[in-house]
C-alpha cells in the first residue's frame, strides 16, 4: 500500500463478480426475442454482452454476445449472427440505446424472412440478469507511477470493474483511470486520451489488462516518469 499525506484521493482497487440472476424470459423465435428485448431488465442485456468476458473458457468464442451466437446456434441464421456480431456496446451511451439497435437489427431481418425460424425447445434463448457483487482489495495507490508498475498483477475481474463496468456506473461514462487521473489537473493528459482510444469489446480480459499496463508505462515513459 502507497501512503501520501495529502493531494488527491487514492485509486482504491476493486475486484468483482457478476451473479447470474434468471428472469424466467425465454424465446423460442426471433420474434419471441425481439418482444422480451423490449421490456427486459437493461441488467439481461449488460450480461449477455459482457458476461461472457468474466466466465472461463477453454475455446475462442466465434461471436461477442449471446445473442448473436444464438441466431448462428438455435436459429441457423448466419446472417443475422453476423450483424449482431459486429453491434459494440461501447458505441451506445446507455444500455436502452443498445437494446433499440438490437431491436432494429432484429425487425429488419424478421422483414426479410418468410418463414420464422424456431429454435429446438432445448437450445431457447434463456434471459439471464446481470448482479455486480463488489469486493474491496487492499490494494491503493497514490500516483500512475505506482499503478503503473501494478497493473499487469490486478486480476482480470478487477480489469473489468475499474475500465469495463465503470463506464456503467459513472454519470460521465469513464472508465475509473480516466476518472481518477481528472484529480491531477491535467497533468496526465496524454494518458487519459490514450485510455479512451482502447475498446475492450473485442478482446479478452487477459489482452486488455496488458494493453493497458503497456498504454500506462509508454505514456509515464514519455513524460519521463517512467
Amino acid at each position: 500500500m502507497d501512503n501520501q499525506a495529502s493531494g488527491p484521493m487514492p485509486f482504491i482497487v476493486n475486484d468483482c463478480a457478476l451473479l447470474a440472476i434468471a428472469t424466467g424470459k425465454r424465446a423460442q423465435n426471433l420474434k419471441e426475442l425481439r418482444d422480451h428485448l423490449l421490456t427486459i431488465h437493461p441488467g439481461s442485456i449488460y450480461f449477455h454482452f459482457w458476461g461472457n468476458l468474466l466466465q472461463p473458457r477453454f475455446d475462442e468464442p466465434e461471436y461477442n454476445n449471446d445473442f448473436a451466437a444464438w441466431s448462428m446456434r438455435g436459429l441457423h441464421d448466419k446472417a443475422l449472427a453476423e450483424r449482431l456480431s459486429v453491434v459494440d456496446p461501447n458505441s451506445y451511451g446507455t444500455l436502452d440505446e443498445l437494446r433499440q439497435e438490437l431491436i432494429d437489427v432484429i425487425e429488419q431481418r424478421l422483414d426479410e424472412r418468410e418463414v420464422l425460424a424456431w429454435a429446438q425447445p432445448d437450445q431457447q434463448f434463456e434471459f439471464i440478469r446481470a448482479l455486480t457483487v463488489v469486493f474491496r482489495t487492499d490494494l491503493q495507490f497514490f500516483t500512475p507511477e505506482k499503478l503503473a508498475g501494478r497493473i499487469n498483477q490486478m486480476s482480470v475481474s478487477s480489469i473489468f470493474y475499474h475500465f469495463i463496468d465503470a463506464k456503467r456506473r459513472n454519470e460521465n461514462r469513464l472508465d475509473d483511470f480516466r476518472n481518477w487521473l481528472v484529480s491531477f489537473e491535467g497533468r496526465y493528459e496524454g494518458l487519459s486520451q490514450s485510455l479512451a482510444q482502447v475498446d475492450p469489446y473485442f478482446t479478452s480480459l487477459t489482452d486488455l489488462r496488458e494493453e493497458l499496463a503497456d498504454i500506462f508505462s509508454s505514456c509515464l515513459c514519455e513524460m519521463g516518469h517512467g
